[in-house]
């Protein structure tokens, strides 16, 4: 029996390893579904809902529906494009995303999004409550007010016991995600960049290089997001 299989994206045939999702499958095959929360290696949740795609009339997000044979998938529509849109904008709106003040601008996925997506003047008034700083620890700073809570950061930073460093505080609109202050004393300088990296936006900060990689040479500057197909 074939372990592979095959489906349609917006009419392309794609073939798919059994057990992958729509979304593994898509970069797989050179089709790019944008995502803020899913990242290559941790299981996916769908909470930002950006990878949303059509499949029967019904909306699914890519990251955690698998492949199945003969699937007909609608992702590059007028519709699924808004709604992706109203998300980004959803999320600006949330949170300050101010992105010439940011130390991120240029790398960041959110910034990419707006413009793939040609966000200008968001649709939804400004809701978001001043939010603190956290910059106690000695290598890295929290930007609350911009953390889209896309839990990255807290399933890929953790310990060589497996202990994460971040996690949820309070619930509903004083959910915050937090660093455990002990564990911040002691976190090596290479995990310290890797949760820069992995943050999507720049709530996540390694101190000490901010504003370092002049315009023109930052990650999309060089190349729109989905342009190539991302790794993570």
């Amino acid at each position: 029996m074939s372990d592979t299989c095959k489906f349609k994206i917006d009419g392309k045939e794609i073939i798919a390893k059994k057990g992958q999702t729509i979304l593994e499958a898509a970069k797989e095959n050179g089709v790019f579904i944008p995502t803020l929360c899913n990242f290559t290696g941790v299981k996916p949740k769908g909470s930002c809902r950006i990878c949303s795609v059509k499949i029967n009339d019904r909306f699914m997000t890519s990251c955690t529906t698998p492949v199945a044979a003969g699937m007909e998938v609608e992702s590059n529509t007028e519709e699924i494009s808004d709604l992706r849109k109203s998300i980004i904008e959803l999320l600006f709106v949330s949170g300050n995303h101010f992105c010439p003040s940011c130390e991120k601008s240029g790398n960041c996925e959110l910034q990419a999004l707006g413009y793939r997506y040609q966000m200008m003047v968001p649709r939804f008034p400004y809701s978001f409550d001043k939010k603190n700083v956290v910059a106690t620890g000695p290598k890295l700073l929290k930007d609350q007010d911009r953390c889209i809570k896309c839990q990255r950061c807290m399933k890929t930073i953790k310990d060589d016991e497996g202990k994460r460093y971040y996690a949820f505080k309070n619930r509903g609109r004083d959910l915050e995600v937090v660093m455990d202050e002990e564990m911040s004393k002691t976190i090596t300088d290479e995990l310290a960049k890797e949760a820069m990296e992995n943050c999507p936006v720049g709530s996540i900060i390694y101190k000490g290089v901010g504003f370092s990689e002049p315009i023109g040479t930052r990650k999309y500057d060089k190349q729109p997001i989905g342009s190539l197909i991302e790794t993570n």
